[in-house]
């Protein structure tokens, strides 16, 4: 399916487009199946969406309890860190919305990387839908670095992944990741995927991304490309100048 490309005035509008699309992937996914699984991402981008979330009239338009939250990726911190995905989200959006506890599926990241991933890849199975070990996500949020790295699939990570979420160690511009990430198989499951863009320092990386040759291994973006599903680019016009 080729991508949908929408262009906002700058990151509140974006924020608000996203909040949209979110609250009618719930909706889908509610009535369709009874319940909404979505995969979230960190970082600054998606904190303005999580804000939204967590307000009226938004938050009042989502039925919290048949939603389960996971992660693309995670940094194998304490829980409480600063630079953890789930603790972000936390204090942006689950302190103030009625999610239950239970339907919070974070990494594990106390854990070594490797037995982290492995136990996620647990997590994800008991919500798998056949034929597949993983659940088909019924939303993914995820961003892009200037580099093209979406979730933590960095240049020059493998790409035939075979296995739904790996550990990320290797050094990272010159600093050492300790991440788990899930990987294409799952990623590309979703019913529906937006990727959340802002700035100039992207908007090169982006228009290689879409109109460029496939080169996965340099640009893992381009690797997300659902089977069977819808994805959106939401990017502001700064990262949308050179497409």
């Amino acid at each position: 399916m080729e991508p949908k490309i929408q262009i906002y005035k700058d990151l509140p509008a974006l924020s608000i487009a996203a909040a949209q699309l979110f609250i009618d992937s719930a909706a889908q996914a509610i009535a369709a199946r009874g319940r909404f699984l979505t995969a979230l991402s960190g970082g600054g981008t998606p904190k303005p969406l999580y804000e939204l979330l967590a307000s009226p009239p938004y938050r009042d338009q989502i039925e919290w309890s048949k939603v389960h939250a996971f992660w693309g990726d995670e940094r194998c911190v304490p829980k409480d860190d600063p630079g953890n995905n789930y603790f972000q989200a936390k204090q942006a959006l689950f302190d103030h919305v009625p999610l239950p506890l239970e339907n919070i599926h974070r990494v594990a990241s106390e854990l070594e990387p490797e037995d982290a991933a492995n136990d996620y890849a647990g997590v994800l199975n008991t919500f798998a839908e056949a034929p597949f070990a993983w659940p088909r996500f019924d939303f993914v949020l995820l961003g892009m670095g200037d580099d093209g790295h979406t979730a933590s699939l960095f240049p020059g990570s493998p790409v035939d992944e075979t296995v739904p979420v790996i550990a990320v160690t290797a050094n990272y511009q010159d600093r050492p990741a300790r991440r788990v990430s899930l990987t294409p198989l799952v990623l590309n499951a979703a019913r529906r995927t937006a990727f959340m863009l802002i700035g100039q320092s992207k908007s090169e990386t982006l228009a290689n991304i879409i109109n460029g040759v496939y080169h996965p291994q340099r640009l893992p973006a381009q690797r997300i490309r659902p089977t069977d599903g819808e994805i959106f680019w939401l990017v502001d016009e700064a990262a949308a100048s050179k497409l």
